[in-house]
């Protein structure tokens, strides 16, 4: 099958659920909040990856001013950059498992 079948197909079981025509996969997860970070831990976090806050910026994907500011405690990380703060935290080898760095 290919993939604009598989499509196809897809939406004509989605459109047979909400119709009440059929049975649907249904998984449940629970999604933990975005933790916070104070200016310390994410120093911290930085630090034990070996990095200056230039190239954290880098692999943050922002500029080096704002990794400085948050370091300082001037400005706090965002959603986004808070989770990926999280995973760096727990997993520091994500880094070259997805080919944001190389070893």
């Amino acid at each position: 099958m290919g993939v604009f079948e598989s499509i196809i197909k897809g939406l004509n079981e989605a459109i047979d659920y909400e119709q009440g025509n059929g049975s649907a996969r249904v998984a449940k997860c629970t999604v933990n909040p975005v933790p916070e970070f104070n200016a310390q831990q994410i120093k911290n976090v930085r630090l034990s990856l070996g990095m200056t806050q230039v190239t954290f910026a880098e692999v943050m994907g922002v500029s080096p001013k704002t990794v400085e500011a948050w370091e300082a405690g001037t400005n706090k990380p965002i959603g986004s950059a808070r989770r990926f703060l999280s995973v760096l935290q727990t997993d520091p080898s994500m880094l070259t498992k997805c080919d944001i760095i190389s070893a």
